[in-house]
């Protein structure tokens, strides 16, 4: 199963403050992820492959809850949805009115470390899926961010992401930016803005509801 991933070239990663170090960050990833429950935000995906110098980008609004539950509706340019429900995963392409629907259940240790990257990770399990790097606090969209640096400890999951680049804004703890760096050398980055955390989501929001007459397949993962 493929996994599309991010990143863009940065600058040497400033020093990092006396205040903030490896173990604290992650403890306080930690002690944030008790009261995460969810998380409401607009999104930006950007898509670059290296070898054509070309770019795409795409954006929606994304809704998670943590009972494994992900909700993206992407907008422009075109319309499109991404519904995660447990070991389901469903994409709607509504051009041609066909939903596919792939059974997670092979893949969910991996699924849960990119989709929910972030979205109340306790530290203690980037800890155990990553070598962690602490780059540094930055500012980024005006707020203060930690930046991590994490490569997967399992070759498996290298094969398909290589290094992840995580800015983690200090005032909610949730993630601002992320870069993913494919194996192949592509990448992609996703910009969050409009950050809410912990609204109320109910259900009906993560139910698979299709159009009349829509097709469906399930795809081989």
């Amino acid at each position: 199963m493929n996994f599309e991933g991010v990143s863009l070239a940065r600058a040497a990663p400033p020093q990092v403050p006396a205040r903030w170090t490896l173990d604290t960050a992650l403890k306080q990833l930690d002690a944030s992820a008790g009261n995460f429950r969810s998380l409401s935000a607009d999104l930006e995906r950007t898509k670059v492959t290296v070898v054509v110098n070309d770019k795409s980008t795409e954006s929606g609004q994304i809704i998670v809850r943590r009972d494994d539950k992900m909700r993206i509706e992407m907008t422009k340019p075109d319309p499109r949805t991404i519904l995660r429900s447990g070991n389901s995963l469903f994409i709607y392409n509504p051009k041609i009115n066909q939903v596919d629907e792939y059974d997670l259940k092979k893949y969910k240790t991996m699924v849960d470390q990119y989709l929910l990257l972030g979205f109340g990770t306790p530290g203690s399990s980037l800890k155990k899926n990553y070598q962690v790097t602490l780059q540094g606090e930055e500012l980024l969209d005006n707020r203060k961010v930690l930046a991590f640096q994490l490569i997967p400890k399992s070759e498996e999951a290298r094969n398909q992401i290589s290094k992840i680049t995580m800015w983690m804004d200090e005032s909610n703890w949730l993630p601002v930016q992320q870069n993913f760096f494919e194996s192949d050398g592509d990448y992609f980055i996703i910009h969050y803005s409009n950050i809410v955390r912990n609204p109320k989501l109910s259900d009906n929001d993560f139910k698979p509801r299709w159009p009349k007459g829509v097709v469906k397949s399930k795809p081989r993962a």
